[in-house]
């Protein structure tokens, strides 16, 4: 199992010499990758009292493409994945040309996780459909896997029509790996069928065990291997005390996840150095080495 870092984007500020640093710093650690979320507008409360989002326009989000390329110049080894880029509310040859030059710029370090969002503000401001997103999530990936694949294409689908066009550069592998978040019973067979693998943040346990061989249940009935299909998780530290993180990790290396992200936001951490101080210790607990 590969362990990683999630980006603390809402916590760790501006400054480009810390998000430098912080890079360079997981790297050094022993750290295989690091995972970030993506939200491109946050909601003003001033008009919305009765928020019960997680985040609104007060919490930063560096956009993950910009922010990854930026990263990947900094660091020679450790790969990237986004937790997740909220697909349907971006444009779907955009994100492919995104993805495919980033995979480039990094050496083929990237994986791209995606997920179709709950926050509606972001995709009515974003001019996208919020109520049928799960269903045209599925047609995106098949048009980004197409346009990764050839130099040029045409499709013509329910929600896009592509007429003899392609982007430019393609990705080195001419494929980037597509893990898909989520947790209702819809989006684990869509995973199953479509998916490389399944981005679910929670602790391990009996009901995980049983959604997981779900999982693999639908990718073998679309004809698939349940192997090629995997599983990546993350331990956050706000919810799984110090004297847990082994049990933890253990308990998902039991069932056999590929990756597993160690995120530090939500601990009253006010420095950069208090995020790496965690990270170390936890290095030491899980085995990650340089």
């Amino acid at each position: 199992m590969q362990i990683g870092v999630t980006f603390p984007q809402t916590e760790i500020g501006n400054n480009p010499q810390d998000i430098r640093d912080y890079t360079q710093a997981v790297e050094a650690l022993g750290y295989r990758y690091i995972l970030a979320y993506d939200h491109v507008l946050g909601a003003g409360l001033d008009t919305r009292p009765n928020w019960t989002g997680p985040y609104n326009s007060e919490t930063c989000f560096h956009e993950p493409f910009v922010l990854f390329s930026f990263m990947a110049g900094m660091a020679s080894t450790i790969e990237f994945a986004t937790g997740v880029i909220i697909l349907p509310q971006r444009q779907t040859a955009l994100v492919a040309k995104q993805a495919a030059e980033l995979d480039l710029l990094s050496g083929g370090r990237f994986r791209l996780g995606i997920g179709v969002g709950w926050n509606d503000v972001e995709y009515q401001a974003l001019n996208e459909d919020f109520s049928n997103r799960g269903a045209r999530c599925e047609e995106q990936i098949m048009v980004m896997r197409a346009l990764w694949r050839e130099k040029a294409i045409t499709f013509h689908g329910r929600w896009h029509t592509i007429d003899n066009a392609g982007i430019n550069p393609l990705p080195p592998r001419r494929d980037i790996p597509i893990w898909i978040g989520g947790y209702n019973e819809v989006t684990i067979k869509r995973i199953g069928r479509l998916g490389d693998g399944w981005t679910i943040f929670r602790a391990p346990s009996d009901e995980i065990r049983a959604s997981i061989e779900r999982m693999h249940g639908y990718a073998v009935e679309a004809g698939r291997k349940p192997e090629q299909v995997g599983v990546e998780t993350a331990m956050s530290l706000n919810q799984v005390p110090e004297a847990g993180w082994e049990g933890y990790i253990e308990g998902w290396r039991a069932l056999n996840a590929q990756y597993l992200a160690v995120n530090t936001m939500g601990n009253g951490f006010t420095s950069l150095k208090q995020h790496l101080d965690a990270l170390t210790r936890v290095a030491h607990v899980a085995g990650v080495k340089p």
